[in-house]
């Protein structure tokens, strides 16, 4: 593995929250010796659109590679391509319910099986609020399966003062969880004092 790049699969659906997807492809992109592969969902260009003013083109614009979502034939859709991980930033319930059974009708969704059938890191940052039961059943299976479901929950125990703070702790969280080097990561040093009485 020492001669190539760690190839890290970015798949950006369409739920809300594209911004994770955009983030992450930019701090891997900036990461030496990581290769990224995005694929992106149809459903996924409008949300960019509709969250961030971009373009489908200026994702894509962000990977190493890119992947049509129609494209089943592509290098990621096999076990034997050598890719070290897959993140699906934000992942939609459809594309979790499409994980969860085995339904590689596109290539977000074969490319999750494959790396979970090669026993590789599958995070899957699901944004939907409620969950209903199907939603709940279906990231049990996934993690029976071996993949981590990984809300994009915010956190503020590190007192984030924008929403861009709040999206790079939920990335550096994604990228530790790919077991990648990640020195921009502020990690947690216990508490600061006590409370008064």
């Amino acid at each position: 593995m020492a001669d190539r790049p760690r190839r890290i699969i970015v798949a950006i659906t369409g739920a809300t929250g594209a911004v994770y997807g955009v983030q992450l492809l930019k701090r891997l992109g900036a990461t030496p010796g990581v290769e990224t592969h995005l694929v992106l969902s149809d459903a996924a260009s409008l949300t960019l659109h509709q969250e961030l003013g971009l373009q489908r083109r200026d994702a894509e614009a962000l990977a190493h590679v890119v992947h049509r979502n129609r494209d089943i034939g592509a290098s990621i859709a096999s076990g034997s391509y050598q890719a070290d991980g897959m993140v699906i930033a934000p992942c939609s319930m459809k594309t979790l319910a499409a994980v969860a059974h085995g339904l590689s009708d596109n290539l977000v969704a074969r490319a999750a099986d494959v790396v979970l059938k090669e026993r590789r890191r599958l995070l899957l940052m699901v944004r939907e609020t409620p969950f209903n039961l199907a939603h709940l059943r279906n990231m049990t299976a996934v993690t029976e399966m071996g993949g981590i479901v990984f809300p994009p929950l915010p956190s503020f125990y590190h007192r984030p003062a924008t929403i861009e703070e709040m999206v790079e702790h939920t990335v550096d969280r994604a990228i530790d969880l790919l077991g990648l080097d990640n020195a921009h990561a502020p990690r947690w040093g216990g508490m600061k004092g006590t409370p008064d009485a």
